[in-house]
């Protein structure tokens, strides 16, 4: 049902090399809910996604997703019911392979499309995520070829591909331009405000990658959570601040967030 928890992590934390990554992290996400993780570099943000999607077993603590305990079920056969997108799947494509074979390949969370058999279906799906994210003319071109900002619109149909329970996005607008970057955002507002669509997090460093219908927010430093719960009462100027260390002013308007300093000029 939409309000049960498709995520819930219990006292979680996660030690490497002796130093404490994530510690007494509590959080649950429900099925009709869209978040945003917001923090610092080296918060914990991306630490805390990677247990989310099965990635990572944490040193301590408990992680249920879709109604499995993370370490006591075969993670393998679970990952395929939630799409995790980030770098490491970018990194993981063959440069050569074409966008709608990096599309298809997603209906079973594998990297090469002769892994697997796809029919028709399928191969008229990926068409159809590359077409509503405007990227249909792309299909034919070798991954290698496409802009950063084409190369994640891939990455997200290809998300998508699989009909997931569960979307982890982990900064997908790194590195992109204002363009890229608000056709990224125009299309994660169109799954957020999608009722049919699955529970969606994204973990960004900024306030204006976050896509209108958010409905939730967390802020992360030091490896803990300081803030989590809707998103009006988390990014206020007086928790932002917090978080990052810096005096800034956020502002919420036309359902897009967004901070400056205090004392820089504004319109």
């Amino acid at each position: 049902m939409a309000g049960d928890a498709v995520l819930r992590l219990r006292d979680v934390a996660v030690v490497r090399d002796g130093v404490s990554v994530l510690r007494e992290i509590d959080w649950e996400v429900a099925g009709d809910e869209r978040w945003a993780v917001l923090g610092p570099n080296g918060s914990g943000k991306t630490t805390m996604l990677r247990v989310a999607g099965m990635r990572l077993l944490p040193t301590t603590g408990t992680v249920e997703v879709l109604g499995e305990t993370y370490g006591r079920t075969d993670a393998r056969a679970l990952r395929q019911r939630v799409a995790f997108v980030s770098g490491s799947v970018l990194r993981g494509l063959r440069p050569t392979v074409s966008a709608h074979d990096a599309v298809v390949s997603g209906r079973y969370a594998a990297l090469e499309t002769w892994w697997h058999r796809y029919d028709e279906a399928d191969h008229e799906r990926a068409e159809q995520l590359l077409a509503e994210a405007g990227m249909g003319e792309v299909g034919d071109r070798p991954f290698e070829v496409l802009s950063e900002g084409e190369r994640q619109q891939v990455l997200l149909a290809r998300a998508l591909m699989g009909r997931p329970e569960l979307v982890l996005l982990d900064e997908p607008a790194a590195g992109l331009d204002l363009g890229a970057r608000e056709r990224l955002v125009r299309r994660l507002a169109g799954l957020a405000s999608d009722h049919s669509a699955p529970p969606l997090v994204l973990v960004t460093h900024h306030p204006e990658e976050i896509p209108p219908g958010t409905t939730h927010a967390a802020l992360m430093s030091g490896g803990r959570l300081l803030a989590q719960g809707p998103i009006g009462d988390v990014l206020t100027s007086e928790a932002v601040s917090r978080c990052f260390g810096v005096p800034v002013i956020v502002d919420h308007r036309d359902g897009r967030v967004s901070a400056r300093a205090e004392g820089s000029a504004g319109g």
